[in-house]
């Protein structure tokens, strides 16, 4: 079984990972979805979304965009991350996953970027 996250803000793929205002997170037995929880983030603080979904018992995510420290989480829990997705609907982007059609283009979120801010500020995405 396999547990797909997709950060999910106003019922498309959230750019940034960190803006999420809910996770889908799709079960998936043998190639199908056979369920879906849909629950909200809580608050962006460095670790929270990701320590999140690892209580969630996520196997991998989906994600546009997602910072250096997230993925270092996830890799460190054996969670493979799977950037540069496309802002659509999350369950075209499980179901293309699945599928092993989705295009993924590179990680749109760069941290090393002077002008990005953490925490509530806003982030600014060249």
């Amino acid at each position: 079984m396999r547990r797909i996250a997709i950060p999910n803000a106003n019922n498309v793929l959230s750019a940034h990972f960190g803006g999420a205002e809910f996770f889908n997170i799709f079960i998936v037995e043998d190639n199908k979805i056979v369920d879906e929880e849909f629950l909200p983030a809580p608050p962006h603080d460095t670790g929270s979304l990701p320590n999140f979904l690892v209580t969630q018992g996520v196997t991998d995510i989906v994600v546009g965009g997602i910072g250096g420290k997230a993925i270092e989480i996830f890799n460190a829990k054996n969670i493979s991350v799977h950037a540069g997705a496309p802002s659509i609907a999350p369950k075209t982007i499980a179901q293309q996953f699945i599928d092993g059609t989705i295009e993924l283009h590179s990680n749109s979120c760069n941290h090393d970027d002077p002008d990005h801010e953490h925490g509530n500020g806003p982030h600014h995405h060249n």
